[in-house]
């Protein structure tokens, strides 16, 4: 067990999110803080438009990039980016955000969540809760994994966010994909994925990993400790997390 995080620090954080999903923060608050916790960058990343209760309107996309652009000269040394975490999907190009919006973020990041039409949200929840047969289980299995490779493959994802979280996936065949593809998977802080035991298993892919607060609130932007935690645990080589470093 490691009981001291005091030899690492996070260089950027780009998984946090504001009032406009269902964060408790403005864009600034967590630019404020991530300036204050001494990162190098931070990333706006706010669910995507497609989820029913809490995703980010379309119509800000605009109004967040202006946002971002007027506080970039206030904060010259802290990069800030504009990212969406995008919902995926069974359809489409398996993510809730358009081709035509992509114009609006400096990256994308993606992940699976309950509240998403066309995403086996209801079998899922189901299933998670030892409702479904075996048999849903074992297809949820598959069609989960195909959505996420298919998701990976088919749009330019800097990470995958808290891979296995809300369902059953193969996390084997997702590392391949985000392998090949140059895609990290997140460890969240937030999140309890990628587990200790997904991490031994992602790892034995070419892939490289990143540890993200997702925070709901400023207070939270920059928090790592628990990422780490679980990465140790699993023996992964820390420099495989791409902004986790030894002071």
């Amino acid at each position: 067990m490691v009981n001291s995080f005091d030899k690492y620090r996070m260089t950027f954080d780009y998984h946090t999110h504001t009032t406009f999903s269902h964060g408790k923060g403005s864009i600034e608050d967590n630019v404020k803080e991530a300036a204050a916790r001494g990162l190098k960058a931070i990333a706006i990343s706010d669910h995507g438009p497609g989820h029913l209760t809490y995703g980010v309107k379309r119509k800000n996309f605009a109004v967040m990039r202006r946002e971002i652009e007027r506080l970039k000269p206030l904060y010259p040394g802290l990069d800030i980016f504009l990212s969406v975490e995008a919902n995926i999907v069974s359809v489409g190009n398996y993510l809730d955000v358009r081709e035509e919006e992509k114009e609006w973020f400096d990256f994308l990041i993606g992940g699976y969540h309950y509240g998403i039409t066309r995403g086996y949200c209801v079998g899922n929840w189901l299933d998670n809760r030892g409702l479904a047969p075996k048999s849903v289980g074992r297809s949820l299995l598959a069609k989960n994994t195909d959505m996420t490779v298919k998701a990976i493959y088919e749009n330019n994802l800097r990470f995958l966010t808290h891979p296995g979280d809300k369902g059953r996936f193969d996390i084997k065949e997702i590392a391949k994909a985000c392998a090949a593809t140059d895609t990290w998977m997140e460890i969240s802080t937030w999140h309890s994925h990628l587990t200790t035991e997904e991490i031994k298993i992602a790892a034995t892919e070419d892939v490289k990993f990143i540890v993200s607060s997702d925070a709901h609130s400023p207070e939270r932007v920059g928090s790592f400790e628990g990422g780490v935690k679980r990465a140790l645990e699993a023996g992964l080589d820390i420099e495989r997390i791409v902004n986790i470093e030894e002071k």
